[in-house]
């Protein structure tokens, strides 16, 4: 039980997530479909919090005389950006929300994604669903990363 509660703090701390939950279940042994499930759920619970209380952080703190240039300079690029990807893409930057999630990458993830989805003024709902999506296909990807799936690929010729 220790171990999946070590998996499911991995998974909540901030560009780590499930990349580093997933290959420390792995290694560890412990059963696969727990993991990930456990890997999920701890990579999910921050999201609504982020995503609820980011912008309100930033507006309460855009006047203050330390942090207030840059949190004034977060709140405008997130508007200008919304307003420019809003009107070219509709749903497509929902599904840009689930890629930019679910491709393991340093940077990206359900932290960062969710994140931006707050500062572009996206829906709640679609976002939270779409984080989700993304965090499931970034599970997978990282699951048959750690079990050598990619490597074995590589051999086959």
């Amino acid at each position: 039980m220790k171990k999946y509660l070590i998996v499911f703090l991995i998974s909540m701390v901030p560009l780590i997530e499930l990349r580093g939950a997933i290959p420390y279940a792995v290694g560890f042994d412990l059963p696969l479909v727990p993991s990930y499930i456990v890997a999920i759920l701890g990579n999910m619970l921050p999201v609504p919090f982020i995503f609820l209380f980011a912008r309100r952080i930033l507006e309460w703190g855009k006047d203050k005389s330390v942090i207030g240039p840059f949190f004034r300079w977060c709140l405008e690029k997130g508007a200008k950006a919304g307003e420019k990807l809003g009107s070219k893409s509709g749903m497509g930057l929902y599904m840009a929300l689930v890629l930019f999630v679910g491709i393991p990458l340093p940077g990206t993830g359900a932290w960062s994604g969710t994140l931006a989805a707050s500062l572009l003024d996206m829906d709640f709902r679609k976002s939270v669903i779409c984080v989700m999506a993304g965090v499931l296909l970034a599970g997978l990807i990282m699951l048959a990363a750690s079990l050598g799936l990619f490597g074995a690929i590589s051999l086959v010729k």
